[in-house]
């Protein structure tokens, strides 16, 4: 606790809250992390070559020789390519560059933790320690061994390991920042389901891959036993030589699995083709066929049953079906990527021998795997993914009800209407009924008793009717009198 000064509120990593590095101990921590992973993988590396060392015959032991030697190991376990004199090697073996990249990433994580960063920003240090170092001690091993039987280019010894360490080194800060998560919630969450079911993808090629050699070696055993020898020494050296390059052969069977298959120099071994020649005599390739065989293309099932199985976990992400097929595709673009890189990083140059160079064609090899991962998938995603919900019966039923209630109002509007209509008609052609005037039938009666009524004929026209009209109502007026 004496490296700890200061004070904050809240805790940080894995620190007891109230309290935080100083600058002497966050120097340390950078330290720790640049170096750490530099010289642990050297001592790995120095620590295989003593074992075979030890245990190859007719050998004399040098540390110092071993020492010299772990360096060149260092550069091909981060894949650079060394010179043997004249002669370049380029086939590296992958399994010790998945070790150092799993060690700079935990490093990367573990240094973020104890410096307390909460972003990927406040762990450049960090990132910048570990890629630099990397970059550095490969450039200084380069340099070292010009003029020694092996050999490297500086600027390659540079810059390869450099990458390799920020790649992981960035993979590590990110996870212990929680960048994934922020990620995540802003990344469209079909792309996402389709990274992941991409990863699952390229997991189950590889998985057929492995599992293919495993057949293939297992029926040739006695070719493989064959070529150990009965030296403890040499059997060993062989053996762990077919361990390094372990992932190195499995991408190339999961290249012949899928259909373009791969070449070992004028050797080609695909799925509908085959030409022969010669063969490292290495236990790891003993189940290399001699032949073409008629049963091969069954084989394609496997990348077949890959498509399936990710258009199969993609069928519930959405229930569009062009959305599910939009989610396989992202992940077509996953599996094509990984495909490109382990192509790209199994394969090289072998010496200038008949085994010269080793291969995996990387453009048909991912365009291929693409297509066995999208097409069927689009089908699993789209036949066995929901589609747009049928309406409820209840919903149908007062759907349909309500049509019939319009067409019913819409019928009875149409005959009021008409009826409507043909009343009018009607009233228009009869004549209207005159109703009986009360005044006029009262002077028709007066008239009548008083003998004052003429014919129609005789009555006077304009002022005379007038004046008539006037002294009959005077008259009509005076009988009224006199009643």
């Amino acid at each position: 606790m004496d490296l700890l000064t200061d004070s904050r509120e809240e805790p940080v990593g894995d620190l007891e809250p109230d309290v935080v590095l100083s600058r002497a101990a966050r120097v340390r921590v950078l330290l720790a992390a640049a170096l750490g992973p530099l010289v642990t993988g050297y001592a790995a590396v120095a620590t295989v070559l003593t074992l075979v060392a030890l245990t190859a015959p007719r050998t004399v032991f040098s540390g110092t020789g071993v020492l010299l030697a772990a360096g060149p190991g260092w550069l091909a376990a981060h894949q650079v390519r060394l010179d043997l004199g004249v002669h370049p090697l380029g086939v590296l073996p992958l399994l010790p560059t998945l070790g150092a990249l799993a060690l700079a990433a935990r490093t990367a994580s573990g240094a973020t933790v104890r410096l307390g960063c909460r972003s990927p920003r406040e762990a450049l240090p960090v990132f910048a320690a570990i890629a630099g170092a990397h970059a550095l001690f490969g450039l200084l091993i380069a340099l070292c061994a010009q003029g020694s039987p092996v050999t490297a280019n500086p600027l390659v010894a540079f810059a390869v390991p450099g990458l390799l360490a920020a790649a992981a080194a960035a993979v590590g800060i990110v996870r212990c920042c929680g960048l994934p998560d922020v990620v995540a919630e802003r990344l469209d969450p079909l792309a996402l389901r389709g990274l992941r079911a991409g990863a699952l993808g390229l997991a189950v090629l590889v998985a057929c891959g492995a599992a293919v050699f495993t057949l293939a070696t297992a029926l040739s055993w006695r070719t493989v036993a064959d070529m150990y020898e009965p030296a403890l020494g040499s059997s060993f050296g062989m053996f762990l030589l077919s361990v390094l390059y372990l992932p190195n052969t499995v991408t190339a069977v999961l290249s012949f699995v899928t259909g373009p298959g791969f070449s070992i120099g004028d050797l080609n071994v695909g799925m509908f083709g085959y030409r022969g020649g010669a063969v490292p005599g290495v236990p790891l390739l003993g189940g290399l066929p001699e032949h073409h065989a008629a049963w091969w293309p069954a084989l394609l099932v496997l990348p077949a049953a890959a498509g399936v199985l990710v258009g199969w976990s993609l069928r519930k992400v959405d229930a569009d079906p062009a959305q599910r097929i939009r989610a396989v595709a992202v992940a077509g673009a996953v599996v094509a990527l990984g495909c490109v890189l382990l192509g790209t990083l199994s394969g090289g140059r072998l010496g200038d021998g008949p085994f010269d160079p080793v291969s995996v064609p990387v453009g048909v090899a991912s365009v291929v795997a693409f297509c066995w991962i999208v097409i069927p998938g689009s089908f699993t995603a789209f036949f066995t993914g929901e589609h747009e919900p049928p309406a409820p019966p209840e919903a149908l039923e007062d759907n349909e009800a309500f049509e019939d209630a319009e067409e019913v109002d819409v019928d009875e509007a149409a005959e009021a209407v008409e009826e409507l209509e043909a009343s009018e008609e009607d009233e228009e052609t009869e004549e209207p009924e005159e109703e009986p005037d009360e005044d006029a039938e009262f002077e028709a009666e007066a008239d009548a008793e008083l003998g004052l009524e003429e014919p129609a004929e005789d009555r006077p026209e304009g002022d005379e009717a007038v004046t008539g009209g006037t002294e009959t109502c005077g008259d009509v007026e005076a009988a009224e009198t006199d009643r």
